[in-house]
């Protein structure tokens, strides 16, 4: 399980490899995401606070990257911290995710990026549940709510 003092060791020191690595260009990017995906996942941006219906979301599934549809968090750790975004306590596995420290608008934090393609997921703080300890503050539109596979 993740903890605060690995997160801040990986921003430091380098991430984990991932599974798979997506390149692809600005304009490709541009072809397959709306407006807002591209300024979000592409730019850095961030979207506005309670915009998605899918803060209030809580049913089972997994949730992808919008932009290479890698797996990075399960809904089973997903929670409602009453930030205006999707929150989550642990994604799905250690490397599906990469953090580089953020010293934009005055402020220090830990940026997430999908590990796979370098989309521009949201931040992690320090001030989530146990046991953890991790809130995963995600921009609902640089994800995508994967159907459960049929029993």
């Amino acid at each position: 399980m993740l903890n605060w003092n690995r997160v801040i060791h990986l921003a430091r020191t380098g991430n984990l490899q991932p599974d798979q690595v997506v390149r692809k260009t600005p304009e490709e990017w541009r072809a397959q995401l709306s407006d807002e995906q591209y300024r979000v996942t592409r730019q850095q941006g961030t979207e506005r606070p309670f915009s998605s219906e899918l803060c209030h979301l809580f049913e089972p599934g997994l949730y992808a990257c919008v932009c290479c549809g890698t797996l990075l968090f399960d809904a089973s750790q997903k929670f409602d911290s009453g930030t205006g975004w999707p929150s989550f306590t642990q994604p799905v596995s250690e490397n599906a995710i990469a953090y580089h420290s953020d010293h934009s608008h005055g402020m220090v934090r830990v940026e997430t990026t999908c590990n796979t393609c370098g989309a521009h997921l949201g931040h992690v703080f320090p001030d989530g549940p146990a046991p953890s300890g991790l809130r995963y503050c995600m921009n609902a539109i640089a994800l995508q709510k994967v159907k459960p596979e049929p029993a």
